[in-house]
């Protein structure tokens, strides 16, 4: 599953969601949880379901259900079973035990969707992020959030007045980014909430690249261009890539290579073979 960019709806704004299927993200997250007060949510659930029913799957869609820990979600689920979504956003996740209390609660509704953990909103959620290997098979990605956590904690903020993350917060990217990669599944990097500053989006989607996520989410159509490009490898990438893999093809017991000039071995190989994958060719 293809997925660069991933952009925010609030459930209760149909009239956004039909505009976001042009928006050229990967998968729309049509959201049940922060952007919906609990008042509109009955109403809400009934524009996604709905939306869901009568909208060809020309882009994923997923909801973002509410957390276990409140009386939402079974309601959430209930409402949106038989309209198919094609993936469940898990707010507040806690590891892979939550996961399976939350995958339990969709099979007995018949609701079969991968689903991805927002894994860091609350301060036991850091001590799991080693644990989703176990509920591989469950997870389409593992991503996190920067906003929850501070508020769980009594932080003022999670950012440095230039933008970046103060060192707690870079931790807990980072834990989230190994658990995802000991996992064996897509991180997908947060969102950048500075929605009109797309020179400053384009930076950091490329820092996220470079750490190696695959895929960003979103809070605003103008973002989706900007994060498609940085998720996407370059003409010349590729063409390194395929050079490495054939390489290593033609010479199967190889351990080391010279490729250009400089030496590959098998990291590089597991390096490309992982690039032509995020550009669509294995």
């Amino acid at each position: 599953m293809r997925l660069r960019s991933l952009l925010f709806v609030p459930g209760d704004r149909p009239d956004r969601m039909e505009k976001a299927l042009a928006s050229g993200a990967d998968a729309l997250i049509l959201d049940l949880e922060d952007a919906v007060t609990p008042a509109a949510r009955p109403e809400a659930r009934k524009a996604i379901a709905d939306f869901l029913t009568r909208t060809e799957r020309t882009t994923r869609l997923f909801v973002r259900v509410n957390p276990l820990d409140g009386s939402d979600t079974d309601a959430d689920l209930d409402a949106i079973a038989k309209a198919r979504p094609d993936g469940i956003v898990f707010p507040k996740a806690e590891g892979a035990a939550s996961v399976q209390a939350l995958f339990h609660k969709m099979e007995a509704r018949g609701l079969a969707a991968p689903i991805l953990p927002i894994a860091t909103e609350t301060p036991a959620a850091i001590f799991q992020l080693g644990h989703y290997r176990a509920v591989a098979d469950r997870l389409c990605g593992l991503t996190w959030g920067a906003e929850d956590l501070p508020a769980a904690i009594g932080a003022a903020t999670s950012r440095e007045a230039d933008g970046r993350y103060t060192p707690p917060y870079e931790m807990a990217r980072a834990l989230m980014l190994f658990g995802a990669a000991a996992a064996g599944v897509a991180p997908i990097e947060t969102v950048y909430p500075a929605f009109r500053d797309l020179d400053g989006l384009a930076a950091y989607a490329a820092r996220a690249a470079r750490d190696g996520f695959s895929g960003m989410m979103a809070i605003h159509p103008a973002q989706v261009a900007v994060i498609n490009e940085a998720f996407t490898p370059s003409a010349e990438a590729v063409t390194h890539a395929r050079a490495v893999v054939e390489a290593f093809a033609a010479n199967p017991t190889a351990g080391a290579l010279q490729l250009d000039g400089r030496m590959i071995d098998a990291p590089h190989l597991k390096q490309a073979k992982s690039l032509l994958a995020r550009a669509g060719e294995v």
